[in-house]
């Protein structure tokens, strides 16, 4: 693993009266001006930038008026459960009378709007059809749509395909012709802008003359958790968004779902960060739709009633601990599949399957190899009737979903289908052709990567001074954020004597430190450490690659150095 600097633009940016650290942090992520740095909802890009944004409140402001069924169509992540709950709470508001959501099972009929799942939505006999974080490469299911009759409305924010779909209207910042300055945004935030431009229309129409007007500022914590769970980059819109949700969150105004979540996973709401809804809040949430049924996690953010909330988060912690059971189980099986591999043999780019592997988890499994052997992997699971299903996790540089488009382009037989953005995609193909997508998937990362590319790599910012140990610095780094994909939590390194080290919870070492002058005692953690390698005894001195964090501890608060990455010295 090397640890490398960031790097700093010739000219630090003026950002007003902040701390020459922190004005140092936010310009190496590419903060060039004191307004990036204002997170207020007057600064979000204007919804009227998006394309089809005129044509979906069109098709919603009929549907409103003449009281039809609407019924949305999600998908099984954290990003479609919240985007579907979004929808659904946000389109009540605005005075919906009929709207449902309806979520496919991923293990019967896979992802997006299929004609098979346009079959399903027929049962509930709506007229107006949204679906939200899929729908760009729904092609054939929009045309099922559309033959039986149905409006229907694309909110999605994948790339995509040579085709669109041909729905009534799309709105997704990343088809061709959206001048929309941001192109992160999440399925979440997609459906969040909808509902502001119809509330827009809806107030100029002098319907709130005589009426309170909705806030649907209320479901913002929804669109936090979905964003950041979805590692969406965080540019200036989408940290809006992610800091005025954490800030209902920590005031105690988040759905009653999301809070039963948070005290299922025993967290103190007022000190919640954007990492607690990335590793905390959204794992429970996907647990729903990699083993079980999305629906759960659905009706939990649904739900008003937090009795009931608080039965379904405890169910959604259970499938939690089950998915972590079974992924632990798929990692030992990853492992001993490339145990006896020489780095220097390893394939650039992975390719792993087992036939009993989980579908729901084969995401996470090519998250963690990918993380340990630094080089795009795809895990791969058994989907049945002689076919596999992929998901596939990137490094930086190497654009996976191009990737996979270059692999299709070159062997036109090898991958049913495919989808995804740069550093995360999904594909199926038949079993019969794994070995040689395989063999033409590493050639493609081959051709794009060198090897000194597939080293690790961490990038810091640098060292920090024995006087900035201290709590301040470490609270206002911790709400200097949000931090999150593209906009980095500080990472820091430097060389400390290791003066006690001890096993916790089975995988994690709670460690004792002193400065390298030996003048500031510090404690520390690392989680999910290798335990053939620590504890080591005979470590005297260690380098790290760390965070400043706080502890707190029968009320009282201490600095604490959560600790990325450690060797010996």
């Amino acid at each position: 693993m090397r640890i490398e600097p960031r790097q700093l633009p010739a000219t630090l940016p003026f950002l007003g009266d902040l701390p020459p650290l922190l004005t140092r942090l936010y310009a190496a992520r590419g903060v060039q001006s004191e307004a990036e740095l204002d997170k207020s909802l007057a600064r979000l890009i204007p919804f009227q930038q998006l394309k089809g944004i005129d044509a979906a409140v069109d098709l919603l402001l009929v549907a409103l008026e003449q009281r039809q069924r609407i019924l949305i169509v999600g998908d099984f992540d954290a990003d479609g459960a919240t985007a579907s709950t979004v929808g659904v709470l946000g389109l009540r508001l605005l005075g919906a009378a009929h709207v449902d959501y309806l979520v496919p099972n991923r293990f019967e009929y896979g992802y997006g709007l299929t004609p098979e799942i346009v079959a399903v939505a027929l049962q509930r006999q709506p007229q107006l059809l949204i679906t939200v974080d899929n729908g760009i490469s729904s092609v054939e299911g929009v045309a099922a749509a559309k033959a039986a009759g149905l409006q229907v409305l694309v909110t999605d924010h994948h790339l995509p395909g040579s085709e669109l779909p041909a729905a009534d209207a799309i709105v997704n910042p990343n088809q061709p012709g959206c001048e929309f300055p941001s192109k992160a945004l999440a399925g979440v935030g997609v459906i969040f802008y909808v509902l502001m431009a119809l509330r827009a229309r809806l107030r100029s129409l002098g319907h709130y003359a005589t009426r309170p007007q909705p806030n649907i500022g209320e479901l913002l914590d929804l669109v936090a958790l979905g964003s950041v769970a979805d590692v969406v980059p965080l540019d200036a819109n989408n940290r809006i968004l992610v800091h005025q949700g954490l800030e209902r969150i920590r005031a105690g105004r988040a759905r009653p779902g999301l809070k039963a979540i948070l005290e299922v996973a025993r967290r103190d709401h007022s000190r919640i960060t954007s990492t607690d809804l990335g590793f905390i809040l959204g794992p429970r949430l996907n647990a729903a739709g990699r083993l079980d049924d999305m629906s759960l996690g659905i009706e939990c953010l649904l739900s008003d009633d937090p009795a009931l909330a608080r039965e379904m988060a405890a169910q959604l912690d259970e499938l939690n601990q089950d998915r972590k059971s079974i992924e632990q189980g798929m990692q030992r099986e990853a492992l001993a599949q490339l145990k006896d591999l020489p780095l220097e043999s390893m394939p650039f780019g992975l390719c792993l399957f087992e036939a009993d592997w989980h579908q729901g988890v084969i995401g996470i499994l090519a998250s963690r190899m990918k993380e340990r052997y630094h080089r795009p992997t795809i895990a791969f699971a058994d989907a049945g009737d002689g076919m596999l299903k992929g998901s596939a996790r990137s490094v930086p540089g190497f654009h996976i979903r191009d990737a996979l488009d270059a692999v299709a382009a070159g062997h036109p037989q090898l991958i049913s289908k495919f989808g995804g953005h740069a550093m995360a995609a999904g594909l199926s193909l038949p079993a019969a052709n794994f070995q040689a997508f395989a063999e033409a998937f590493d050639a493609e990362v081959r051709r794009q990567l060198r090897e000194d590319d597939l080293t690790g790599r961490l990038l810091t910012d640098g060292t920090l001074a024995v006087e900035e140990f201290h709590l301040e610095l470490a609270r206002a780094l911790r709400h200097a954020g949000p931090w999150g994909q593209h906009f980095p939590e500080p990472l820091f390194h430097g060389v400390f004597q290791l003066v006690e080290q001890r096993v916790v919870g089975e995988r994690h070492l709670k460690v004792v430190l002193k400065s390298e002058c030996g003048s500031v005692k510090l404690d520390g953690i690392a989680f999910g450490i290798d335990r053939e390698v620590w504890p080591n005894p005979s470590v005297r001195w260690v380098e790290l690659a760390y965070k400043l964090d706080l502890n707190e501890f029968r009320g009282q608060e201490t600095v604490q150095l959560m600790i990325a990455h450690m060797e010996p010295r």
